[in-house]
């Protein structure tokens, strides 16, 4: 089996990944995935395709992610783990489906509007 290219996205963030066999290393713009994500919660984030489907030392993963905080990195990388899955084995694809991984999550920060301090916020009003 050669490489599989997925792509994941998440609010601004990008993950382009590439995962092949091996042994469950994950490197993300050239570090651990344990370094670069300093928090446990985005770590296991990143790691619940993989645990869903029984294969977290099936696989070495190489991510480059740009864009976007840390939490929309984490998701967009488990989007684009999850794709690469499917790819692998079509019998991935139901658990998957099930808890929400294959499913884009289109939520994004509203653009400012002219005449307003943010996107809804309006300036303080001042009566006199």
């Amino acid at each position: 089996m050669e490489t599989i290219n997925t792509i994941g996205r998440r609010k601004t963030s990008v993950a382009r990944l590439y995962m092949q066999p091996g042994n469950g290393d994950i490197n993300v713009n050239g570090k651990a995935v344990a370094d670069y994500f300093n928090s446990d919660v985005l770590e296991i984030i990143v790691k619940q395709p993989l645990n869903i489907v029984d294969q977290v030392t099936s696989f070495d993963i190489k991510v480059n992610v740009d864009g976007g905080g840390p939490k929309g990195q984490a998701e967009a990388i488990r989007l684009a783990i999850s794709r690469a899955l499917c790819e692998v084995d079509a019998e991935n694809r139901p658990p998957l489906k099930k808890e929400g991984f294959l499913t884009r999550d289109p939520r994004m920060v509203e653009r400012k509007k002219p005449g307003r301090r943010k996107a809804r916020r309006s300036f303080q009003f001042s009566k006199r």
